[in-house]
């Protein structure tokens, strides 16, 4: 019985999950690099567990050295940037219509944001595709 109490136990300890944290501060929409975190062996409730999840990401806000990343303290970078010009394309049926338009706000691949049409300075809102252009829903 005493047997079984330490094989759980050392069972239980094996179990724990590897944190990732910082190395460096990291700034607010920065692109986050393999030499900027690192696994940790201790176990943080709701932080990621592998490097691959955050390597690649962008910070959504400040990371600062030895503090776990949290899970929503990264996302995808931005593919577009506020006040960018892009060309916004608006499909229905048959019918595709392509203009110009000036981003209102920041955002990354399925993004849903506002951008002003350059010709007619009508705010409307369209979802940013993988590249770059901007679909505008009807």
């Amino acid at each position: 019985m005493r047997l079984l109490a330490v094989l759980l136990g050392v069972a239980a300890s094996t179990a724990q999950a590897d944190t990732v944290v910082a190395t460096q501060t990291i700034r607010p929409q920065q692109i986050i690099t393999s030499d900027a975190v690192k696994l940790d062996p201790s176990t943080v409730a709701g932080a990621y567990t592998a490097l691959h999840q955050v390597v690649g990401q962008e910070a959504q806000y400040a990371l600062y050295p030895g503090r776990a990343l949290m899970i929503g303290a990264v996302g995808e970078p931005a593919l577009i940037e506020r006040n960018q010009v892009v060309e916004l394309i608006y499909e229905y049926g048959g019918l595709r219509i392509v203009t110009e338009g000036r981003a209102l706000d920041r955002g990354a691949a399925g993004d849903r944001i506002r951008v002003m049409n350059i010709s007619s300075r009508t705010s409307l809102f369209g979802t940013i595709s993988p590249d770059g252009t901007i679909l505008v829903a009807k």
